[in-house]
């Protein structure tokens, strides 16, 4: 299983026979450097969407057109963007499993907000998710843009990830303590991956405060466009 950061939240993730690229803010990405577009998507099978928000979803419809590829997120903005936009979806909710080429794709709950800039102001694109994405003897939980919430606690003892990519930069989601107490409090990790941190000043700079918060877990900090062998 092959992991690799696109900067922010974004996620080139090779598990079983499926290529997923989630939350591919690549176009404006501070951090993204240019001329890597196409080694960053290349032979991508699925487009794996938290929420609606650019920073997120800024490349979704432009990669599935130019790929021929699904994008898969909660059904509400699953359905407008295959009316308007003509792209291929796969809609489902909270709860539900889909199987994406061999790796088991579960959507839960996250508490955030949803939207992208519309010409006459917000679109509503459904509601925010993480993900358990189970595949190869793993599970991994990618948080999406959430806080702290009571729902961690089933979610741990129910999927038991074992790779926790958890969101930890401050200011719009958990920082770097919050998520650190988080994953000590509720979870069970081997490994986690901070992310959309670094990206901007007004976000927190380092994972230190994670390194040293968990010990005995194996926390990453991970390079933009290096791979991680997991």
């Amino acid at each position: 299983m092959k992991l690799t950061w696109l900067g922010h939240s974004g996620f080139r993730l090779e598990i079983e026979d499926a290529v997923l690229l989630i939350d591919p803010w690549l176009s404006g990405n501070p951090v993204f450097p240019e001329g890597h577009r196409a080694e960053a998507i290349s032979g991508a099978t699925h487009i794996l969407l938290s929420h609606g928000h650019g920073d997120h979803s800024a490349d979704t419809v432009a990669i599935a057109r130019e790929l021929g590829i699904p994008v898969v997120c909660i059904a509400d903005i699953a359905g407008f963007w295959a009316e308007a936009e003509g792209i291929e979806t796969l809609g489902f909710n909270k709860g539900g499993t889909v199987d994406l080429a061999g790796a088991k794709v579960t959507m839960v709950n996250a508490t955030h907000s949803s939207s992208y800039d519309g010409p006459n102001g917000p679109v509503y694109t459904g509601t925010e998710s993480g993900y358990m994405i189970k595949g190869e003897g793993h599970c991994i939980y990618f948080s999406g843009d959430t806080d702290i919430m009571a729902d961690m606690a089933w979610m741990g003892e129910y999927h038991a990830p074992d790779i926790g990519i958890l969101c930890a930069g401050g200011h719009f989601t958990m920082d770097m303590k919050a998520a650190t107490w988080a994953a000590k409090k509720y979870f069970d990790f081997k490994t986690v991956i901070p992310c959309h941190y670094k990206t901007f000043p007004l976000l927190e700079q380092s994972a230190e405060e994670m390194v040293k918060g968990l010990p005995g877990v194996d926390v990453i900090e991970p390079e933009v466009l290096k791979p991680l062998t997991l």
